[in-house]
């Protein structure tokens, strides 16, 4: 059998799952035949890689080249892991060249985009996968199926909050997200993927969202209220504080971006306190469902533990989910962050927290009990590899409906774009009124 041949349109730190992929588990089936993106050093950091791994080199092109590389090298899919907001341009423009799309979550960042990758989809035929790897983590499917077996009825409401810790909640201060015209903000790049659990687990579809929230924490002006005081601009210095990134410290992180900044300016490691942020760091949002059932949902980015808890009330009972996914974010030397899940040896608060997931079911008139989840090795608990299957080979019968397209893609996002809406105008938003389709979402 040919394998199919893999273009990438952007090339920085989430590229490394699906090049890992090609050149390792899925080599017999794919191939990277061309790397699309305008940054000379990270195209040739991920093409060394390649040829590391025994592959022929892939082709270097620019973002302008996309078409002639698809037509050239007789690509069969493009991978676009490039910035939020080119998302839209690159996929219709590769749908218009005649190959299908794998695309990294969000779809898009705003309405007109959506519509337009809407219309290019009608128009071509052609496929767009979303790569939500949530659904494929063992503790988020086995509430989808707790849920689907009607264990507690027909859902009536979801309590859904999500904390990200200032170990990961500050990284989108520090780079591209940071700037609400790049990423939607973090209703839409992080949220979607919680929002299309919620309408995934439910099988429904959301209709109006009402949001409250703003930049309480990060930025200038939050930093001037506290007396934080004067700042470096970014965090590559000598000295610095647990809020800093030097990029010096991460192999990686220097690779793509601290040695590629010479040609584009771009600069992963502004300080999280500085002038320029557009997107919030707290949020909660109110989600009316087709099927009548309610969301409430939040997210906080500065959070000492990450993690995150559901509660999914339906006629018969409820369920809920606990996920600590770290513990905390402790200081060590020159105050520089370290992880430390385990909290083991920390007085005063070793055995408070522990890394771990459970899932407990309660129906009406009887006692809770616990639903054992089954987790593999790798990254969300296997499911990066159960994602990355349905990706190169292709999916299989799932019971559970893990696989998404684009009209997942439309409909995780238009939650979190209704709620960018409600933030300007403190009223809520019926979805139908963005002007993008929900209608032929599953």
């Amino acid at each position: 059998m040919p394998k199919t041949r893999y273009a990438l349109a952007g090339a920085g730190h989430r590229a490394q799952l699906y090049v890992g992929a090609i050149v390792g588990e899925h080599r017999e089936r794919a191939e990277l035949v061309a790397i699309v993106e305008p940054n000379p050093v990270r195209a040739e950091h991920y093409a060394r890689l390649v040829a590391d791994a025994g592959a022929a080199a892939p082709r270097l092109a620019g973002p302008d080249e996309l078409e002639a590389v698809i037509s050239e090298e007789r690509v069969d899919r493009v991978i676009i892991c490039s910035r939020d907001d080119l998302h839209a341009e690159l996929i219709v423009r590769s749908l218009e060249a005649g190959v299908d799309v794998v695309v990294e979550k969000p779809l898009t960042i705003d309405a007109p985009s959506a519509a337009r990758i809407e219309e290019a989809v009608a128009r071509t035929g052609r496929k767009v996968v979303l790569t939500f790897n949530y659904r494929y983590s063992p503790r988020n499917s086995a509430l989808r199926q707790v849920i689907q077996d009607g264990t507690i009825g027909d859902v009536t409401s979801i309590d859904f909050s999500w904390v990200l810790d200032t170990n990961h909640g500050a990284d989108y201060f520090r780079r591209w997200h940071r700037e609400k015209k790049n990423s939607g903000g973090l209703l839409v790049h992080k949220s979607s993927h919680h929002f299309d659990l919620v309408n995934w687990w439910i099988r429904s579809q959301p209709t109006r969202v009402y949001a409250s929230g703003g930049l309480r924490f990060y930025g200038a002006e939050n930093a001037r209220a506290r007396g934080l005081g004067a700042r470096p601009e970014r965090g590559t210095h000598d000295g610095g504080d647990a809020f800093e990134l030097d990029l010096r410290t991460d192999e990686r992180l220097k690779a793509l971006y601290l040695d590629a900044e010479q040609h584009d300016g771009y600069r992963r490691d502004l300080d999280v306190f500085s002038e320029g942020i557009t997107i919030e760091d707290n949020l909660a949002l109110v989600v009316d469902y087709a099927s009548g059932a309610t969301l409430s949902y939040s997210l906080n980015a500065h959070s000492p533990w990450e993690g995150y808890r559901v509660a999914v009330n339906g006629t018969l009972g409820r369920v809920e989910l606990e996920v600590v996914e770290r513990a905390a974010v402790l200081t060590g030397e020159g105050l520089h962050p370290r992880i430390d899940p385990s909290l083991s040896g920390h007085e005063g608060t070793a055995g408070l927290r522990s890394e771990g997931e459970r899932l407990i079911v309660q129906r009406h008139w009887e006692s809770a009990y616990e639903v054992p989840i089954d987790g593999g090795a790798g990254g969300h608990g296997g499911g990066d590899a159960l994602l990355l299957s349905d990706v190169f080979e292709g999916p299989g019968d799932d019971p559970l409906g893990r696989p998404a397209d684009w009209t997942d893609g439309i409909r995780s996002i238009s939650v979190g774009i209704a709620g960018n809406r409600s933030l300007e105008t403190g009223l809520p938003v019926d979805i139908a009124d963005l002007g993008i389709s929900l209608e032929t979402s599953r």
